[in-house]
């Protein structure tokens, strides 16, 4: 496995902003965004959901949130752009492992938002944020096989392809395999 170095923050004023997006915290007001993107069906074979999401489900996430990744093992931001605070996407840290030092990490855009760089400069900063202020020591996300684009980005982002597991998901009446993608730190 190969390791990488990685500069935290550099050349930025936070860990969370860069030159067209920033990264913040869930609010209230983000719950016609979530709602409209945890129930787009396309987007659950990478979440795992089966089913819908009620709006008072997400109400209540919202409100229970405390967006601590210590307490609660994973941390949901949104995508924000800079200029006009439209949100175009969330990134997650999920399965947040503290004695390993270890995330997984998602990532979802918006359709209308996708295939204009928003995606790295997004992953980018949440890469900065957890090798640089949490201090972590490895990422890792799981794509479908047939998600080039997906691929593509963890890839252009530093994450290698460490394995494929075969008959990972179940879509469309078939199973399709997924590739491991790591990201480990050099200290």
């Amino acid at each position: 496995m190969e390791r990488t170095e990685h500069n935290p923050g550099a050349g930025k004023p936070s860990y969370l902003s860069g030159e067209r997006v920033r990264l913040r915290a869930v609010e209230p007001e983000d719950l016609a965004v979530m709602y409209e993107m945890e129930n787009d069906p396309q987007m659950w074979d990478i979440s795992n959901f089966i089913e819908p999401y009620s709006r008072q489900l997400l109400r209540e996430y919202i409100a229970e949130n405390r967006n601590d990744v210590f307490a609660d093992k994973q941390l949901r931001l949104m995508v924000e752009l800079r200029e006009t605070s439209e949100v175009v996407g969330t990134v997650d840290l999920d399965n947040f492992e503290p004695r390993h030092q270890r995330a997984g990490v998602g990532i979802a855009i918006r359709r209308a938002w996708r295939g204009q760089g928003i995606a790295g400069e997004a992953l980018g900063l949440m890469l900065d944020y957890a090798f640089g202020f949490l201090r972590l020591h490895q990422l890792y996300a799981y794509v479908p096989q047939e998600n080039e684009a997906s691929r593509r980005l963890f890839c252009s982002a530093g994450f290698r392809e460490t394995a494929v597991l075969d008959d990972w998901i179940w879509r469309e009446g078939r199973y399709v395999p997924v590739v491991l993608l790591q990201k480990i730190q050099l200290r």
